[in-house]
């Protein structure tokens, strides 16, 4: 049995993770600590075989006076939990960081990240879990393997995130662009049963998982708006008005510009695709999470 402790109490990822993993307790027994005022100190990680560190910053708006705090969580508390996790005999430390690495969207010309994409992130979330990787890697050791998770968009049920905000604009609106994009996106219960192997396997490295199917925003829109009855005419007319946008508007690039992982980057030897693409928007229930 693994004995798996998760840091980062009461997060969307950290709680689907423990409720997958649990669903074999033959397998897995499953603790979680908060990371809030030193209080992971209190647990005795010298009784656990896995740490998932899922505590993070990353749904705020990165302001300048907000780079301290990023990298105090996402860099400094990362490397912090790793270094007592191996003094305590950890055996293996699974850390989240992100697609944002590379770069966040901030122009509709899009990118492919390929196995010889070079990291560079451009603002200081990015920097900060790029930080923490580099950090990470210097602690391990044959009796200490390092995981590192470079996921895109996480989504699934009763998650907060963009796709359940795009959802509810899809019931909204009568028109939208037919600006066509390719987005690697990852269901939490994908990411989960993608977590079980590298724990199973004793894995170390880093990894890019992704659903085996890239999403498109017009699609999601046209399938969103179907499902509730709503018709929306998804016309090219409106393009030039995304392109004009595109230089002066974030949410423009980051709803429209294209941003995968090559899909062979995220291919391991293991099926972790437990849900399929379709099924996975069938679990949004975006109406039950919008306010």
């Amino acid at each position: 049995m693994k004995k798996v402790l998760i840091t980062g109490a009461n997060s969307f990822v950290g709680m689907n993770i423990e409720r997958w993993l649990m669903k074999t307790p033959e397998e897995f027994s499953v603790d979680t600590v908060d990371t809030m005022n030193d209080v992971w100190k209190q647990a005795d990680f010298s009784q656990y075989d896995v740490v998932f560190n899922v505590a993070g910053i990353a749904h705020v708006d990165p302001k300048p006076e907000m780079a301290p705090l990023y990298y105090k969580v996402n860099r400094d508390l990362a490397i912090e939990i790793a270094k007592w996790a191996k003094e305590h005999g950890v055996k293996q430390y699974i850390y989240m960081s992100s697609k944002i690495v590379y770069h966040a969207s901030k122009s509709l010309k899009g990118d492919v990240v390929t196995k010889n994409t070079t990291p560079n992130p451009n603002d200081f979330y990015g920097d900060s879990k790029l930080q923490a990787e580099n950090g990470l890697k210097e602690l391990e050791t044959d009796t200490f393997k390092i995981c590192i998770l470079r996921p895109p968009m996480i989504y699934g049920p009763n998650n907060k995130g963009n796709l359940p905000r795009l959802a509810w604009l899809a019931t909204k609106v009568p028109v939208f662009p037919a600006w066509h994009n390719k987005r690697s996106m990852l269901h939490v219960d994908n990411l989960a049963e993608f977590v079980k192997q590298l724990i199973l396997r004793d894995m170390s490295g880093t990894f890019f998982p992704q659903n085996s199917e890239y999403a498109d925003t017009v699609e999601l829109v046209r399938y969103f708006a179907d499902k509730n009855n709503k018709k929306v005419w998804i016309t090219g007319l409106l393009n030039p008005f995304v392109w004009l946008g595109g230089f002066f508007l974030k949410p423009v690039c980051k709803m429209f510009s294209s941003s995968y992982y090559e899909q062979d980057m995220s291919q391991y030897g293991f099926n972790y695709q437990v849900v399929s693409y379709k099924d996975s928007l069938e679990d949004v229930e975006a109406r039950k999470t919008m306010r």
